[in-house]
């Protein structure tokens, strides 16, 4: 694989009193350097013309997203492996930048995503709330836990760039393209640095909070949504000059244990699939599963796939035959309208009394089951590995 080469990049959109500080920083830590000016009214890129870094214009304001995806395709043009980029208005320290090249090093395939302190002073409340709401939403997508799927310090492999499609152009496509690559199969990886936050009234930002926050939802909706279809997301590699092509993980069992399945984490999503069916979740279990699952960072398609042993009439009916003994000290036998009918809450609650039961020790019989089963597969791709 070529050997990683970064270029910096800082959207700019009406931060011309910061502008040149900022720029000055990344070239004393790096010497390339790209600026992407989405459209600015307030002349200042003029500020940074006898500095020696390259400067593209939108004529009109396109949305960080866009400018972003800008500067992908011209670094792809002057043959770089990464973009690093930076807000223009001061609140990112060059001196990060190494920590990044670090990082880009280390994993290649990663985007490496800045990990803010919020321990100065002024940092905003809604800061904190943003970044807690975003990580939250980013693990149930993604089952990724990330420390700030927010901050826009960042370092992308532009091989993901060739595997994503985005939609979003303004502030919520740095929410989509973590959660798009994610599930394309590139890692996620945190790079702890600092923030700085000027004053309330020298603060200058173009986040509009009803616009963008509602962008933000539908966003977060729509992927949101994606995420719960048991249907496989395409995965995607690189080969060894860089290019990428689509690997399909789902075509068996087997696949999934070559790839990044253990017999273990199988077994775990059997037994919550199984665990979640049995329960009384009416019309809720199969997006409680994909919840759950996915906040965990486990096999979606095995738990739903498991869960389908839970569907009426068998558990249930075992379930409110436990509980019903449970009451009453003997099974029900009288399956008529007056049980069944008449008194159908009486059923609801020896439901609920059962399935508290028998969910946990059903979760314990079928994740044996699946482990043992993932377990013996395991072994002879082992043993077919070694023999060839």
């Amino acid at each position: 694989m070529k050997q990683p080469d970064a270029l910096i990049v800082i959207p700019v959109y009406n931060h011309g009193q910061t502008l040149r500080s900022v720029v000055e920083g990344a070239l004393a830590i790096h010497p390339n350097v790209l600026v992407v000016d989405d459209g600015s009214t307030d002349g200042g890129v003029e500020t940074i013309r006898d500095l020696p870094v390259e400067v593209i214009c939108h004529d009109e304001n396109q949305g960080k997203g866009q400018a972003i995806l800008t500067a992908v395709q011209r670094a792809k043009e002057l043959g770089k492996t990464h973009i690093i980029t930076m807000d223009a208005d001061g609140q990112h320290y060059p001196k990060d930048i190494p920590a990044f090249l670090t990082a880009i090093k280390a994993e290649p395939r990663a985007i490496a995503v800045g990990y803010r302190h919020f321990t100065g002073p002024n940092v905003p409340g809604s800061s904190k709330f943003g970044r807690q709401f975003s990580n939250f939403w980013l693990r149930v997508q993604t089952g990724i836990k990330l420390g700030d799927v927010q901050c826009g310090f960042r370092a992308y492999p532009l091989a993901v760039f060739d595997a994503i499609t985005t939609r979003e152009k303004r502030f919520s496509f740095e929410v989509e393209v973590l959660v798009k690559s994610s599930w394309a199969g590139y890692p996620l990886a945190d790079v702890d640095i600092d923030v700085y936050y000027p004053p309330r009234e020298e603060r200058i930002s173009h986040f509009k909070k009803f616009k963008d926050n509602f962008e933000l939802s539908v966003l977060n909706t729509r992927l949101t949504a994606r995420s719960f279809l048991p249907v496989p997301h395409r995965q995607f590699t690189e080969d060894e000059e860089g290019k990428v092509s689509a690997i399909h993980p789902m075509k068996s069992l087997r696949t999934l244990l070559e790839k990044d399945e253990t017999p273990f984490a199988l077994a775990l999503a059997g037994a919550l699939g199984m665990l979640l069916g049995t329960l009384p979740l009416i019309a809720f279990h199969s997006m409680a599963i994909i919840i759950v699952l996915g906040y965990f960072k486990l096999s979606k398609i095995t738990g739903l796939a498991v869960s389908q042993f839970c569907m009426p009439p068998f558990v249930p009916a075992l379930c409110i035959e436990a509980g019903f003994y449970m009451r009453n000290g003997h099974f029900l036998t009288d399956m008529s309208l007056e049980t069944l009918g008449y008194q159908a809450l009486d059923r609801i609650w020896e439901w609920i009394l059962g399935s508290l039961v028998l969910a946990p020790l059903f979760a314990i019989i079928f994740g044996i089951i699946i482990y043992v089963l993932a377990w013996i597969v395991k072994v002879r791709l082992k043993k077919n590995s070694i023999s060839a």
